[in-house]
């Protein structure tokens, strides 16, 4: 019983045409950490709700866009080069009906953030301007070392039950982060500067869960993306049996 997984993309502007794209590492990851299908949704706003009716799953993942402030009254955008609204006309609403319909959801880097502005949260436009916070961003180097091990966090509640740890470590490179977390989230991991890194949603008929890193690089050598992969595709898994016997 093959599992399909909705992995909402961006839209750019590439040789003054625009595309529809996302990074193919999360695909990756959905057919071989969770053996499942993965289908790209185009961001073209609310009739992509529509496709909630043929998909198991909606793995949001990470972007060099930012959500725009207007959507949590967070005043003016201190990052105006780097936002993508057609995603975010696509991205919220889809988080908000998957999650409304017992859909399981998981939100990674962009994702957690989309996922917490999606349902009343608010965010921190630049968390390395502000006092006692650590510079979250990638930094220099080659991919492998932008997306190489960071920091500690310190986990809990289902996140610490799928990994099978109260403490791991993570790759960093987001600029933004979680700055109150939206009404029903609870966190669940921090790093050492108390920036937020995880949050679930107990209150919501499925599986939600939204992490700040990245645990789609090279997920099969890390034994914690493993444990997160497979989690979220057996929450799939047996949404997908439920709904095939209520029919």
């Amino acid at each position: 019983m093959t599992l399909v997984v909705g992995i909402p993309a961006c839209a750019k502007i590439l040789d003054e045409r625009e595309q529809h794209q996302t990074p193919a590492r999360y695909a990756d990851a959905v057919v071989h950490g969770m053996d499942a299908l993965p289908i790209m949704i185009p961001p073209m706003g609310e009739v992509q709700l529509g496709l909630l009716d043929h998909i198991d799953g909606l793995l949001v993942p990470g972007s060099p866009s930012n959500v725009h402030p207007n959507h949590y009254a967070g005043g003016e955008s201190q990052t105006p080069d780097k936002h993508d609204p057609k995603r975010d006309a696509t991205s919220l609403p889809l988080i908000r009906a998957a999650i409304a319909r017992g859909i399981p959801v998981l939100a990674i880097c962009r994702g957690i953030q989309e996922l917490n502005v999606a349902l009343g949260g608010t965010l921190i436009q630049q968390v390395h301007e502000l006092p006692g916070k650590l510079d979250h961003r990638g930094g220099p180097g080659t991919l492998d070392q932008k997306y190489g091990p960071k920091h500690k966090i310190a986990v809990t509640g289902q996140l610490a039950r799928i990994v099978g740890a109260t403490e791991i470590v993570v790759n960093s490179l987001h600029g933004q982060a979680i700055d109150r977390p939206a009404p029903g989230l609870v966190v669940e991991a921090l790093a050492p500067d108390g920036t937020i890194e995880a949050v679930s949603y107990p209150g919501a008929p499925g599986f939600v869960l939204g992490l700040q890193w990245h645990p789609e690089w090279r997920f099969s050598e890390n034994p914690d993306s493993v444990a997160i992969f497979r989690a979220f595709g057996e929450a799939c898994r047996t949404r997908k049996n439920v709904t095939r016997k209520a029919a």
